[in-house]
């Protein structure tokens, strides 16, 4: 199919690009339009948790109750909530958000408009204003900087400070962060991968093909996203998983395919059959590593999250445009090249990259072929000197621990950051004010039952919460709502336990033998489901990952000890790269020479989403090892000499497009956000250890060990069809 594609693409080129180009702008055109109204940054649950049912019961119910909250602070160094300046100051700032109108904020309050002693610091030099943002949370995040501009108009150098955070002040200034990495990893990735590819390839043509490709394929990934982010909702995140994916996959896939044509070239073939050999070749290796990497990803699909599903959606997406621009555009671009995909060479550079184009020989020379001499003469000790180190640091991932990192971890400077730290570093206050724990109680508050557990479980709160609960009922007279303030960030592992003490133990404790039912929702109820949820899927979302990459590599290399191996393998890489974020965010080794934040938690979904989206990558290169291994190992039977030849032939071009990789995911690395430089940090770590320590040392000399056991086939499997990645050789 792959060779049909690039013929029929190399016999219409212009027609081909043509139709490329048509849906890049159409594209285009749904992303300034749509995308925006496609993405989200709020957190939902799938109906079934109570988080999720809490929420809509409330929203259903009480309304009211479920406008996004905001707290102002405003502080004094010198000055008194009982100075008049102060209360002038604190009426100016409540008159310029207040004047804004009721299409951006609703209701709010402040000590002196409800001298509740609740509201004023302990030293009395700070207070706090809470109000509501008008419509729902994306309306809030829309006019948050309409709040942003009023308080920083009457935030003057007279010795107060303010500060604002909520709900939709905070997730305004993420989005904002996560933009500005997602700029950042452009500016710096794609510059990064061009200097590897111009290495690679020597010429400035070549080199420039790939990063167009990842760049249109990323467009018409990001305008199906809008699309279908209105019908389903997504994650913001995702605009940075196509980013980032999109770069590595496409330049990756474009790499394998230009240096075969090359190679092809070079072997005198004219310029249509070089691309329709390429299709054949490396473009039934691009659709496997493809079709993997699709198919791991959808092991995310099974955690019944939004979250986890939009950030596969989003990975899904952007691998299967990159996929098919590399079978067809790429074509019918090399169709028009020809030759010139050789032109601008670069002095020294260039004659290097055109003789790393042509086939390997069997004498070699230079840096691979003194690796692969060492590798199979030692194998054991290539194995102790690599699998013992990576061993041990993965045994640090037993020590993770993982959670939600919240405003708190925004970069410094970070407006909703420091009036977070202000609001917990005085005791009177908590950011809770603004994220409270939500306790329905559906039943009749005037039963006398009822309000016995209310008054018991008000009590039992006291030990976990600062101040007294807020009990509220709806008009309709049929549900209640308490209030709880825990201090803390919401997501925070502490707030979390208390959330679930309140959850599995008080609640439970109050309410049991009343006719009413008592859930309970709010953002750290949340952050408990999908600490459950992720503990819960994790082993099955890994069961069916592992499962497919096993059935796939006995398929294509008719053998158990290799898809044995290979699971093993990639479990180790995998393991490392999560061992090394343990001891880089959490245990600081290095963190600061890298100009990373530090972190108590690892995101809880970034190991999940780390081992899909790695076990469909690393495959690529596995199998585009071990395919070499194999055709040779079938036309000599000398094991020893299939695994030489196959790791010289193909060493190089893994490790240079896992440079790609990297440079692509440590640029996005060097954001300010630490959930990017969590996310990005762990692919580049675990593509480099992969394509590297793994592929180049671990993998050739277990095979070198085994010997001809490698391809042990027990005798009832022989009905297994003999799959080939490419096409044997002519």
């Amino acid at each position: 199919m792959t060779d049909l594609l690039a013929r029929v693409s190399a016999r219409r080129p212009w027609l081909t690009i043509g139709l490329w180009v048509v849906l890049f702008v159409v594209a285009g055109a749904l992303n300034v339009n749509l995308l925006e109204s496609a993405t989200t940054t709020e957190l939902r649950l799938s109906p079934g948790f109570e988080s999720e049912d809490t929420r809509r019961l409330l929203e259903e119910r009480f309304p009211d109750t479920q406008q996004p909250r905001e707290v102002v602070v405003v502080q004094s160094d010198s000055l008194t909530v009982d100075d008049p300046a102060f209360a002038a100051k604190v009426n100016e700032v409540f008159g310029a958000v207040a004047g804004l109108g009721g299409e951006v904020v609703g209701q709010g309050l402040h000590y002196f408009l409800l001298p509740d002693p609740r509201l004023v610091s302990a030293d009395r030099k700070a207070t706090i204003i809470l109000f509501e943002m008008a419509g729902t949370l994306e309306d809030a995040e829309e006019n948050i900087e309409h709040v942003f501009e009023a308080i920083d108009n009457v935030s003057t150098s007279d010795g107060f400070r303010v500060l604002i955070v909520g709900q939709a002040s905070s997730s305004y200034e993420t989005n904002e962060f996560a933009t500005h990495d997602l700029e950042q990893g452009e500016r710096f990735g794609v510059p990064v991968a061009l200097l590897i590819l111009l290495v690679l390839f020597g010429a400035v043509v070549a080199a420039l093909v790939p990063i167009g490709l990842a760049i249109v394929g990323i467009g018409i990934a990001l305008g199906l996203a809008a699309l279908i982010g209105q019908v389903y909702e997504l994650v913001f995140f995702v605009t940075l998983m196509i980013t980032m994916i999109g770069l590595a996959v496409g330049i990756d896939y474009s790499l394998l395919m230009i240096s075969r044509f090359r190679d092809e070239l070079g072997r005198g073939l004219p310029v249509a059959e070089a691309v329709e050999r390429t299709g054949a070749t490396a473009g039934r290796t691009v659709l496997f590593s493809g079709v993997t990497v699709v198919i791991a990803l959808l092991g995310l699909f099974i955690v019944p999250m939004g979250f986890f599903r939009s950030l596969g959606l989003g990975a899904v997406l952007v691998v299967i445009v990159e996929l098919a621009a590399t079978l067809t555009l790429l074509p019918a671009v090399l169709m028009l090249l020809g030759p010139n995909v050789n032109r601008l060479s670069i002095p020294f550079v260039g004659k290097r990259g055109a003789e790393s184009a042509q086939p390997a020989s069997d004498s070699g020379g230079g840096f691979w072929d003194v690796t692969t001499r060492l590798v199979t003469r030692f194998p054991v000790i290539g194995l102790l000197a690599v699998g013992i180190p990576m061993v041990v640091v993965t045994l640090f991932y037993f020590q993770i621990e993982t959670g939600i990192n919240g405003v708190d971890k925004l970069p410094e400077g970070a407006r909703t950051r420091e009036a977070f730290l202000a609001l917990e570093a005085d005791p009177s206050f908590s950011f809770g004010v603004a994220n409270p724990v939500e306790i329905a109680i559906e039943g009749n508050p005037q039963d006398p039952q009822v309000q016995a557990a209310v008054a018991g479980l008000t009590a039992s709160l006291a030990e976990l919460s600062p101040a007294p609960p807020v009990l509220q009922v709806n008009p309709e007279g049929n549900l209640a709502l308490m209030q709880v303030v825990l201090p803390g960030e919401p997501s925070s592992p502490e707030t979390v336990e208390a959330l679930n003490t309140i959850r599995d133990e008080l609640v439970p404790a109050a309410f049991a033998g009343v006719s009413a039912t008592a859930s309970v929702g709010g953002i750290s109820s949340v952050a408990s489901d999908v600490f459950a949820i992720t503990d819960r899927y994790t082993p099955i979302v890994f069961a069916f990952v592992l499962g497919f990459s096993f059935i796939v590599l006995m398929l294509v290399f008719r053998s158990i000890v290799i898809p044995v191996k290979a699971v093993f393998m990639n479990l180790l890489s995998v393991g490392a790269s999560y061992g090394i974020l343990v001891l880089v965010f959490q245990k600081n080794v290095g963190r600061e020479l890298l100009g990373f934040q530090h972190a108590e938690v690892i995101d809880v979904w970034i190991p999940l989403f780390l081992f899909a989206v790695l076990f469909g990558l690393s495959m690529d290169y596995h199998v585009f090892l071990l395919s070499r291994v194999r055709e040779r190992y079938d036309q000599t039977g000398n094991n020893a000499e299939a695994v030489a030849r196959g790791l010289r032939e193909t060493t190089g071009i893994i490790t240079g497009a896992a440079l790609i990789m990297v440079a692509v995911f440590g640029a996005f690395a060097s954001g300010q956000t630490i959930v990017n430089q969590q996310v990005g940090f762990g692919l580049a770590v675990a593509i480099l250890l992969d394509a590297t320590l793994v592929r180049s040392v671990l993998v050739p000399a277990s095979m070198e060990l085994l010997g001809s056991r490698n391809w042990y086939l027990p005798s009832w499997l022989e009905w297994l069809p003999d799959v080939r990645v490419e096409p044997v050789e002519e």
